[in-house]
């Protein structure tokens, strides 16, 4: 097969595996639309009552938006919602956009700037250590970011795409996770609700975990989302209203869009991921779990994943990643970490139980980034390319878009 190239950073790289024989994973991919008409279709015809019955002139506002880890538009989705909110006589004074970071790092000055454009003066980093006790799902305190909990209606923006638990994301998981505390973060991303059956990449069907955040969603006081999805094309549909429906709805869009059937088994899968998701080990790690544990293991005993990715973040600077960094890093093994983590472990530590699982049967290499030290000291291991992470005469399938790539 002649070279190929896969994302890496903002950019690409170019691969040569001319000894193995190479199978490329290319989902249908659907088509990409106009985001801001789209978005100002579905605003138009939501799915549930208009937001324009929602609210009312004198409510106050918090939109809550994805972060940087993301590539939702947020600049042309809040912008619509602000359109849409000013027919009802809401103006920007009394509008918050609160970026749900969950316990990711919080975005600079610049990355809001770039992200929201002239919106940006109305944003504020969510702060998981300033939150209201709004309710309990299942026993487990749903906290709220407290500028949400005291605005009189909630929105959001998100994207539906493949999410290791939840099935898709999107939804009221954007406001649950993304604008809550931990302790509904250490519930739903804990290992005995990851243990139970239902919780999966790609269904939403019977997904405990999806149902939890959902709940949770309820209880935040989401009242209308306006989300997308996205596949290699671009934003490839968009879904507003009810959140549970929008979910569904661009679920669905996804399911179809991003699906490639798997008939044989590999000795390695090469994985891509590029930005944002690439600009650390904590992120770029999902594209080895979503190919080992997805709907099918597309990979023989003992084959690997294959993963370039840039890392210019290391291990990833915020508390969730950093507690991944210090549970594989001080780890003896895939199988000593995972049977220790079973037992427990902090919210934003649950991505180096699932790495741990993953581990058990498949080693995964990453490659062409700027922390091999750190990829080597987390169970992984660092090579300087794809190609030299490849034994000669391999059987390789190649998935260009591993976050976006639905192996069934």
């Amino acid at each position: 097969m002649a070279p190929f190239e896969l994302p890496l950073g903002d950019g690409t790289v170019s691969v040569d595996l001319p000894d193995c024989e190479v199978t490329v994973a290319e989902p249908a991919g659907g088509e990409a639309v106009d985001v801001r008409a789209a978005a100002e279709r579905a605003v138009d015809s939501p799915l549930g009552p208009a937001l324009t019955e929602l609210v009312d002139p004198d409510d106050t506002i918090a939109i809550v938006v994805t972060d940087v880890t993301r590539a939702t538009p947020d600049d042309v989705l809040v912008d619509v919602l602000l359109e849409e909110l000013q027919q009802v006589g809401v103006f920007r004074e009394q509008v918050s956009v609160v970026v749900g970071l969950g316990l990711h790092r919080p975005m600079t000055d610049a990355e809001l700037e770039e992200m929201l454009g002239d919106r940006a003066d109305l944003a504020e980093n969510h702060d998981p250590d300033d939150t209201v006790d709004v309710g309990e799902v299942d026993g487990a305190t749903v906290e709220l970011n407290r500028t949400v909990a005291q605005a009189d209606r909630v929105l959001s923006t998100g994207m539906v795409e493949p999410h290791q638990y939840a099935g898709f994301s999107g939804g009221g998981k954007t406001v649950a996770i993304g604008a809550g505390g931990e302790p509904i973060i250490r519930y739903t991303h804990g290992p005995e609700m990851l243990s139970r059956d239902g919780v999966r990449l790609g269904s939403i069907e019977e997904n405990p975990f999806r149902e939890a955040v959902d709940e949770a969603g309820d209880l935040c006081g989401l009242d209308f989302c306006l989300n997308v999805t996205h596949g290699p094309a671009g934003i490839l549909d968009v879904a507003a209203g009810e959140p549970r429906l929008v979910v569904r709805e661009l679920a669905d869009s996804a399911t179809e869009a991003l699906s490639v059937e798997v008939a044989d088994r590999y000795d390695a899968v090469v994985a891509g991921v590029g930005a944002p998701k690439d600009a650390n080990l904590y992120q770029a790690t999902r594209a080895a779990t979503y190919v080992v544990l997805g709907a099918t293991n597309p990979l023989r005993e003992g084959g690997r994943v294959v993963v370039p990715a840039a890392l210019p973040e290391g291990a990833g600077e915020g508390t969730g990643e950093q507690r991944f960094y210090e549970w594989l890093s001080g780890a003896e093994s895939a199988e000593s970490l995972y049977k220790e983590m079973r037992e427990g472990y902090e919210p934003g530590a649950q991505r180096a139980f699932v790495v741990a699982r993953a581990l058990r049967d498949h080693d995964v290499y990453v490659t062409n980034s700027e922390a091999p030290d750190v990829v080597d000291e987390c169970l992984l291991h660092a090579r300087a390319s794809v190609e030299d992470a490849v034994e000669s005469g391999s059987d390789v399938l190649v998935v260009p878009d591993a976050l976006n790539t639905l192996l069934v």
